[in-house]
């Protein structure tokens, strides 16, 4: 088994049977365009470079560090497929690769897939021979196309103000899968926390009607099993509902939240005529996210979100978290800093990053990667990809609010531009039809179209006008803090309904720790003045009696900011314990 991510990279749908692909692959840059004409997939060529697979090309721990762009690179590697699984079905997965890509196994086209941040995955079998798959895949990025969901990537070759190192190519686990012809494909957990049912829709692939398929579900919660059941399966597709017990805790015993991180433990075995065919271990939580008269609530309960803001950067591994264990820690320094959430920022998280939040407690936004440009072909994409992010990921607990669109990113016209408007209603409508556990936004900051939650972003740092300012609603609107009040709240058209408010993009105090790190004013001189700054841009949303959450920016510096609680390399700018309790609402230290 490799060294390089070792975890099994979906927590929330495990197999025992999988091959890790991390680690070492022969690379390629194809600068002239020609590997394709070439057929280099056919295996013949010989790939002048290594590169450690999942980090991509520009990041040292790729051990190829090239920061130069090039738009087109390819991957080999030969694969041995143990003998034990000679006769399963191989399903090759992606976790993602930027942007768009091709695959090939043993020369023969596997499959292609689009979008930066997605995963995907293809049934090799019928391309192995003789116990072999030699892997080869093909990844193009379109730096000068600026219509593509690509987040924080710069399309330069090095960062500036609030764009970072772009990436290309695998930047997500890759691996093997090994299965029956019949098995689960996937399973879609819904909880009904007011009648204490989880909803459970799994989904089968290989298999007709005139085979006798049994799905035995077991529930545990801390080693007790709450439910045991045996149910035949009549169609590829249906969903029951399972009793977890009649209880009334309100969230300390067995329901989830920031605070009880408590999780259900799943095991399936799935049998064909008697015979089990797959066995798959999964986790669900309980929890409710809702608007209840105005207050948000989290279980039936009005609920303060204190949220930071994660870029999602690392150092030596951009936005491949360079272990598990580097994972888990961002997820704890927020917590120990009282923080009850974070807002995955213009990126879409990596599974484990979404299960230690599951497993820790912190409540996440799950957010999409925005594009710079409007277009048709924009509109194409981004639905594409949203869809395949949401069904990816819908039944982590952890995150309780969708945000397809931040700041008008990709909707630059959208307060006159019907089209656009259009666009950020269709994002707002299709996710609410496809998941109605969660809330959604339609444009995080700044003009909004139906929203289920009124969401600012305000970067003022004086104590007094942010009082005053969040006292009434009928002061945000007027003052329209976002981007120097050169912003309106809602488009024409749309406007505020009594929906809950939060500031969910606000502080940035810079201060500089690192030698390394650039120098951006204006910035807090010295320990004793960053403390003040936080106290000055925080205290005025906890006291607020309209503001019902915020997220301030943020958790650690990157790249071109030096605006976070942390430096770039997670070190502390002032005691952990500090924020804590300006997160608390104490103002003096």
């Amino acid at each position: 088994m490799t060294s390089v991510r070792p975890e099994y990279p979906r927590p929330q749908f495990v197999r025992d049977s999988w091959q890790s692909l991390n680690g070492s692959w022969s690379f390629a840059f194809d600068d002239r365009k020609i590997g394709l004409k070439q057929k280099w997939y056919l295996g013949k060529e010989t790939f002048p470079m290594e590169i450690t697979v999942p980090f991509c090309y520009q990041s040292e721990l790729s051990g190829v560090e090239d920061k130069s762009n090039h738009e087109r690179v390819w991957y080999q590697r030969t694969v041995s497929i143990p003998e034990e699984y000679s006769n399963k079905r191989a399903v090759l997965h992606f976790g993602a690769v930027d942007y768009e890509c091709q695959v090939w196994v043993n020369g023969q086209r596997a499959g292609s897939h689009q979008g930066g941040f997605s995963s995907f995955s293809l049934d090799i079998t019928e391309l192995i021979h003789e116990h072999q798959a030699v892997i080869t895949l093909m990844a193009q990025d379109y730096l000068d196309d600026l219509t593509i969901p690509r987040g924080k990537q710069y399309w330069k070759e090095k960062g500036e103000v609030m764009w970072f190192t772009n990436m290309t190519g695998i930047w997500q686990s890759v691996w093997i899968e090994y299965m029956d012809e019949v098995h689960m494909s996937k399973v879609r957990f819904t909880p009904h926390l007011d009648t204490n049912e989880i909803e459970v829709q799994p989904f089968f692939e290989g298999w007709n009607k005139d085979q006798k398929l049994e799905l035995s579900t077991i529930i545990q919660f801390n080693g007790e099993v709450i439910s045991e059941e045996q149910r035949v399966v009549h169609a590829s597709v249906e969903a029951w509902r399972i009793n977890l017990r009649d209880f009334n805790d309100h969230g300390m015993g067995r329901w989830w939240s920031p605070e009880h991180p408590n999780l259900y433990d799943v095991l399936f075995e799935l049998k064909m005529d008697g015979v089990i065919v797959d066995r798959i271990e999964s986790y669900f939580g309980m929890r409710k996210i809702s608007v209840d008269n105005g207050k948000l609530s989290l279980n039936n309960r009005p609920y303060e979100m204190k949220l930071v803001l994660d870029q999602g950067y690392f150092p030596k591994s951009l936005l491949t978290g360079p272990t598990d264990e580097d994972i888990r820690r961002d997820v704890e320094l927020a917590k120990v800093m009282g923080f009850n959430g974070l807002r995955k920022h213009m990126m879409v998280a990596d599974p484990r990053y979404l299960y230690w939040c599951d497993k820790l407690g912190a409540l996440v936004w799950g957010e999409m990667a925005a594009a710079y440009i409007y277009t048709e072909q924009y509109a194409h994409r981004m639905m594409d990809e949203w869809k395949e992010v949401i069904e990816r990921d819908y039944n982590h607990p952890s995150i309780v609010v969708w945000v397809p669109l931040n700041e008008s990113w990709g909707v630059a016209d959208i307060y006159y531009n019907e089209k656009q408007q259009h666009h950020a209603q269709s994002l707002y409508h299709f996710t609410k039809s496809v998941d109605s556990t969660r809330l959604v936004i339609s444009n995080d900051g700044w003009e909004h179209c139906k929203s289920d939650l009124c969401t600012v972003h305000d970067y003022c740092k004086d104590p007094e006008v942010l009082r005053e300012r969040y006292s009434d609603i009928k002061n945000i609107i007027t003052d329209m803090p976002g981007l120097n009040g050169k912003k309106f709240i809602y488009n024409p058209g749309f406007s505020y309904q009594g929906e809950p408010v939060l500031c969910t993009e606000f502080g940035g105090v810079n201060y500089h720790c690192e030698p390394t790190a650039p120098i951006v004013e204006p910035k807090a001189e010295n320990q004793g003045e960053f403390v003040q700054q936080l106290v000055d841009v925080i205290h005025p949303y906890v006291s607020s009696k309209l503001v019902q959450g915020y997220c301030y920016t943020q958790l650690t510096d990157t790249e071109t900011e030096i605006c976070g609680l942390l430096t770039w390399n997670r070190e502390p700018k002032v005691p952990l314990n500090i924020i804590k309790k300006i997160n608390e609402g104490h103002t003096s230290f």
